[in-house]
């Protein structure tokens, strides 16, 4: 095929999107088994590749499914129908459940075991733990639990997303004497693990021995069906579609649309039914029948523990073994940010924030010194995600009360954060502050905080622009970037851009800041399109980009160009890749890493060699069609020398990771970096070993000019980064 013939219809020039995020989930997965990880983040990785399936289900097959039913048949990129879709979907994700548990039995728990890390059957309990259990039952369990029998006048009753249930056959004493081979003589009825309790109980008699809930009430069934005879028990779990579907043009108050939403996404339609291995072939018909399951290939028949995220919970209770976890550790916390006029510093230079490495104190310092200052008029922010207790909320209320122009965009349509959004737009609005929902029919995804202040030469414009959240406790386990700048061209951009998200406003055009719909896209093609020109003039061209997810078509087409013209191109990409490398004449010159490690990569970096003059940009989005062309995103540039040196430097030590990288190979497959005859390269291990030396430094020239804050200054919980598509929602 020659240059000139790369076509946007080929399909061998695409990865199918769903069939690479499982490929991404199946990293993680290798990190579980990876035995140069602490045993408890094997653990705890295993637990993290159940979230990523539920939430699959929930939404991407979800979607599938919702177009298979209303005979959607267009094919995607790489040529595949939803129902060719779904078919490649059950066929990887029942080979990641047998590999999921092979782990498990295989490995995790044989290693725990030999630890005195134990998690028990009701068979290999002592005779105090055995108690132990009937105490708990009696008085803990048997007060809320509630039998539900299933007959004629007790029809089947609704269950809900994720929740776990003991699946029953008994026998009552009307079918004594009865052929028990004969359907019409077994009774049914479920009990729900209540979600009320721990599903993990510590037993007494050991520091490490534990029971699953669920066993405890097996166990003692015969208590909420007296006079019955239990005859099998198996337990299941349902997931459901979860998808949020609101018509926002129809809607005339977004809130209350979401609101009611959220209810009836509740009883969604089953994707996936997860149940006991040995369940038999009466249990099976009766739960597909009442659950409405509709293809075979959406039960998987499990072989352990029914839902796996209850490791992220046997981990946190387990004592005594810090060494099977990854140590805590302290991030670098500039005294000078927190102790000083941040304003004033911010006015002197651009600041610039490597998350988790560099501590998130100082942006909520931030939006607290905004609150405070007599000389701030203004506060406007844009709120995706924030944690349950979020600072950042109470700062910019304070500020609503000290008087403040506060205006928030709380965006309501943050997957799976909803509630909790609607929670806080409410609770802004009490305090005062002007609170905006966003767009018409799209996502507000940029990470943009404006600060309006009246210094002694003028009203001056204070920003912070990131990559992330400003979501403080994510802030700890995902690697974001962020800038503070006083720039007054990127200013007047915000500025427009808050205009244009609360009013009518269109701006003519922007000075630095670029955001989409409206322009991200095309930027970065003329962009590429620059490079594609340097290499047909033969001098040196190179774009390096780093990204959670490259799905969209027409950007993939144009890198392809790129390569193609002779461009080198670097992508790190964490999770999805439809691009395609290796490629004959069209994307040899195109290499893709991915790393999955201690902390879950995700902020974004557009990079372009750009004749010598090296252009940088970070961003919120991802190349992804919905965030070019169905949110509103935000990129700008890097203009301070010493910031610039600084990313690209953090770009090459990631580049240059030989630990926890996997590179993308013509057939599609992850390899790891081969590393005979070289020395190990962790690149987040070496970041925190520079947050180290920086706070040891700081700390050797007595910098710090007052106590620091305790709370800022704590120690990170040691975590694994939930490895999820929290971005990708």
């Amino acid at each position: 095929m020659s240059k000139n013939e790369i076509k946007s219809d080929d399909p061998k020039h695409f990865t199918n999107r769903e069939l690479s995020w499982l490929a991404f989930n199946d990293r993680v997965l290798e990190e579980a088994r990876d035995k140069t990880n602490p045993l408890l983040e094997r653990v705890r990785f295993l637990a993290i590749t159940q979230s990523n399936l539920d939430e699959f289900f929930n939404v991407r097959v979800a979607s599938l499914r919702k177009m298979v039913a209303v005979d959607y048949q267009t094919p995607d990129a790489a040529g595949l129908t939803p129902v060719q879709q779904l078919a490649g979907i059950a066929k990887d994700a029942h080979a990641m459940v047998e590999k999921q548990y092979s782990t498990w039995t295989r490995s995790l728990m044989p290693r725990l075991d030999e630890l005195d890390i134990h998690l028990l059957g009701i068979d290999q309990l002592s005779q105090r733990q055995a108690d132990f259990c009937r105490d708990y039952f009696d008085q803990e369990l048997y007060p809320v639990l509630t039998p539900m029998g299933v007959d004629p006048t007790r029809p089947f009753p609704f269950l809900a997303n994720n929740s776990l249930n003991l699946a029953i056959r008994l026998q009552r004493p009307e079918d004594e004497g009865k052929d028990d081979k004969d359907e019409k003589n077994r009774s049914f009825a479920m009990v729900q693990v209540p979600d009320v309790f721990p599903r993990v109980l510590r037993l007494p008699g050991g520091d490490n021995e534990f029971i699953l809930l669920e066993n405890v009430i097996r166990q003692h069934l015969d208590d909420l069906f007296v006079g019955a005879t239990i005859r099998e028990t198996a337990l299941f779990r349902v997931t459901r579609d979860m998808d949020l579907d609101v018509a926002e043009e129809d809607a005339s108050d977004l809130m209350k649309e979401i609101q009611s939403q959220l209810k009836k996404r509740q009883r969604g339609k089953v994707m996936r039914l997860e149940i006991d291995a040995d369940m038999s072939k009466y249990l099976r018909k009766r739960l597909i029948k009442g659950l409405g399951v509709e293809k075979e290939s959406a039960i998987y028949a499990i072989k352990g523990p029914i839902d796996l995220n209850v490791l992220s919970k046997l981990v946190k209770q387990v004592r005594g073994h810090a060494d099977l976890v990854y140590p805590p550790f302290k991030p670098y916390l500039n005294q000078q940010l927190v102790q000083g006029n941040l304003f004033d510093q911010i006015r002197d230079h651009d600041i610039f924030m490597q998350h988790p490495y560099d501590s998130f104190t100082p942006v909520v310092e931030f939006i607290h010194q905004a609150a405070l200052d007599p000389q701030v008029l203004a506060v406007k922010m844009t709120l995706y995600r924030v944690s349950s207790k979020s600072p950042i909320i109470s700062y910019l209320k304070l500020a609503a009360q000290n008087g403040k122009q506060v205006t928030v965009l709380v965006e309501l349509k943050a997957r799976f954060d909803e509630e909790n959004n609607v929670h806080w737009a409410q609770e802004l609005e009490r305090a005062g502050c002007h609170v905006i929902y966003g767009l018409v029919g799209l996502k507000t995804h940029s990470k943009l905080a404006l600060v309006v202040r009246r210094d002694e030469d003028g009203i001056r414009r204070y920003m912070h622009m990131a990559t992330g959240n400003y979501n403080d406790v994510t802030a700890r386990v995902y690697t974001d970037m962020g800038l503070f700048t006083a720039d007054t061209e990127m200013g007047t951009d915000a500025s427009n851009i808050f205009n244009m998200l609360s009013g009518f406003s269109e701006p003519a055009y922007f000075n630095k800041l670029v955001i989409a719909p409206l322009g991200i896209r095309d930027f970065l093609k003329e962009r590429i399109a620059e490079e594609i020109a340097e290499a047909k003039a033969g001098r040196p061209a190179v774009i390096r980009m780093k990204m959670n997810s490259l799905s969209d078509t027409d950007m993939i087409l144009a890198l392809y160009k790129a390569s193609a013209a002779g461009v080198k191109i670097d992508l790190l990409v964490r999770g999805i890749c439809n691009l395609k490398v290796g490629i004959p004449g069209v994307s040899e010159n195109i290499t893709v890493h991915s790393i999955v490690g201690r902390f879950l990569e995700h902020s974004r970096i557009y990079y372009f060699y750009a004749g010598g003059a090296e252009h940088l940009y970070l961003s919120s989005a991802d190349l992804m069609k919905r965030n070019l062309s169905r949110r509103v995103e935000l990129l700008f540039p890097i203009m301070q020398d010493d910031i610039h040196d600084r990313i690209i430097q953090i770009f090459n030590t990631l580049w240059d990771d030989n630990v926890k990288t996997r590179v993308l190979q013509a057939d599609d497959s992850w390899t790891r970096v081969d590393r005979r005859g070289v020395n190990p390269q962790n690149a987040q291990e070496t970041f925190l070993e520079e947050a180290a030396a920086k706070t040891a430094a700081q700390a050797a020239h007595k910098e710090q000019a007052a106590p620091v804050d305790p709370a800022s200054a704590r120690h990170f919980t040691p975590l694994t980064a939930p490895q999820s598509q929290e971005d990708e929602r």
